[in-house]
Parts: structure tokens; C-alpha cells; sequence
């Protein structure tokens, strides 16, 4: 998993170079968070890990933005639009995981783990993520806080939003493009 999140990080922090000054940006909200991820697996500071998540968050929250620039500023669906959106989408789910690990460490046993569940790591939360973005919701885990209620709430809504507000754009867009083609 830790593989994963550094190619997030690295690809990220690329994909985010169109200008010299965002991914200086990018890249110096990355470098924190991939430090704590890798020194974890040598030393046990909590606090490490809950700064490097911390970062994450900062860190994915930063991509989505710029990369939502990209597409909302685009005039043409393209194959890059498609992606950039499913990307966004995905970034989105795994910025909620480190959210949920952090609330975690703030505030233990905000999460109830159903029976046979041992790892409550990152992993878990990425699962947990992605179960709510699509309002899944298998229910082996729960929130059991206010403030993990509120941001599990959240999250579904979001990525409800999200595919309404992002296939209104594509489709206004397709529209406009049929449109200019058929008076040109």
C-alpha cells in the first residue's frame, strides 16, 4: 500500500508541472508525507504517521484542485478531460482515507471494525473511502462519532456532487462542441 501512495505522490506531483510554481508547491507538500511513510516502517512515532497523514490531506486536496482547473478549463472533451476526472474522483476517495486516519488518531474509536477485521491501518480507511464515495456501504465498518458520522456524511455527498456537477460540465461541453461543428 505504501508503493501505491508513493506513485500517488510522485505521479502526482508530475502530473501537477505544468508550471514551475505548483509543482514546487506539489512537490514540498509531498516530500513530508512520503518521509513519514517510509521512516514508519523503521521507527514507531505516532506522531510521525499522523503528520505525514496530515500532509496527505493538504497534499491530495492541492492535486484535485489543480487538476479540477484543468478540466474546468478545458473547451473540448478530450481523452485527458476523462481521465483527469476519474483521477480527481479517485484522489478525492483516497484524501477522505487520510482524513479517516487522522480522526482516528485525534479521537480513538471513531470507527467500529466488524468481526475478523484485524488491520486498522491505511488500508483500511482507503476501503472504508471508497465504500462511501460510491455509497456502497457494506457496514463491516461504522463510524461511531459525531465527527466520523459528519465526514463519512460528507464524503458520500461529495462524490455524489462530484459526478453530477463533473457529467453537467462534459455534457455542456460535448453540446457546445456538436454545436460549433454543425454552424462551422
Amino acid at each position: 500500500m505504501d508503493a501505491f501512495i508513493t506513485a500517488i505522490l510522485i505521479f502526482g506531483t508530475y502530473a501537477a508541472s505544468r508550471k514551475i510554481y505548483i509543482t514546487i508547491t506539489a512537490a514540498s507538500l509531498a516530500l513530508p508525507m512520503l518521509v513519514s511513510i517510509w521512516i514508519s516502517h523503521f521507527v514507531d512515532i505516532p506522531f510521525l504517521v499522523f503528520m505525514g497523514d496530515c500532509f496527505g490531506i493538504i497534499f491530495l486536496a492541492f492535486l484535485v484542485i489543480v487538476i479540477l482547473s484543468f478540466i474546468f478549463g478545458e473547451l473540448e472533451v478530450t481523452t485527458n478531460v476523462i481521465y483527469a476526472s476519474i483521477v480527481v474522483y479517485l484522489l478525492i476517495a483516497i484524501m477522505w482515507a487520510f482524513v479517516y486516519s487522522v480522526l482516528e488518531s485525534i479521537q480513538p474509536g471513531s470507527f467500529t471494525i466488524g468481526e475478523g477485521q484485524i488491520d486498522v491501518g491505511r488500508r483500511l480507511y482507503i476501503y472504508y473511502s471508497f465504500v462511501t464515495i460510491t455509497t456502497l456501504g457494506y457496514g463491516d465498518i461504522t463510524p461511531t462519532t459525531d465527527l466520523a458520522n459528519s465526514f463519512s456524511f460528507l464524503e458520500a455527498v461529495t462524490g455524489q456532487l462530484y459526478l453530477a456537477i463533473l457529467i453537467a460540465r462534459l455534457v455542456g461541453i460535448q453540446i457546445a462542441q456538436s454545436m460549433n461543428r454543425k454552424a462551422g
